[in-house]
């Protein structure tokens, strides 16, 4: 934008208009021109200073939620989407310590009929399914709840059998969690596999 405004100026148009056609404050150019960080950017850096101290309070474990809590505990003020500009800039992030996989140790065990093998077999396409709550290859059904319950699971599922409507046998894949390993889930695919 500022070759732009420069070009601008040059020819003799005013830089107010070309600021304002471009949606650029005059301050900004300028400062930006004369090699001086405009407030914004003085604060920015300020912030970024706070932002590091609490993320190392927390020996690296904050991410934008909980860092601009504690600023804002401490009486600074300012936006979450402007902490977490800040870290991604600073290259700081949170860890997550959430455990999705926890064992049901009443269920019982089914063979890996996928034998760990999940490259993908164009050649056979609708032949496997992978279920995950997070994550997967390629999304063939999905639910979304604001819970991780087993619901979730057979819903997700009940959708992809929808979608896909698979001709054939599926193998469907999970991790061991306690939603894929619960008799509600078992007795959904038993369902979708007689249907």
């Amino acid at each position: 934008m500022d070759p732009f405004i420069e070009a601008e100026k040059a020819t003799g148009h005013n830089v107010k208009r070309a600021c304002e056609l471009l949606q650029v404050s005059q301050t900004a150019y300028y400062a930006r021109r004369n090699g001086v960080p405009g407030p914004r950017a003085v604060r920015d850096a300020e912030l970024t200073e706070q932002i590091t101290t609490v993320h190392q309070r927390s020996r690296g474990t904050y991410g934008a939620p909980r860092i601009h809590a504690v600023l804002k505990r401490e009486g600074t003020d300012c936006g979450r989407c402007r902490v977490a500009r800040l870290m991604r800039q600073a290259g700081l992030t949170g860890r997550h310590r959430h455990r999705t996989t926890i064992p049901d140790p009443h269920a019982s065990t089914r063979p890996d009929l996928v034998l760990r093998d999940f490259q993908p077999d164009f050649s056979a396409l609708d032949t496997r399914w992978c279920g995950d709550i997070t994550y997967s290859r390629r999304v063939v059904g999905w639910a979304t709840a604001d819970h991780l319950r087993t619901e979730l699971m057979a819903d997700a599922l009940t959708a992809a059998c929808r979608t896909s409507r698979p001709a054939r046998s599926v193998i469907f894949h999970s991790d061991r969690s306690y939603q894929d390993t619960s008799c509600e889930l078992a007795t959904l695919a038993a369902k979708f596999s007689d249907s």
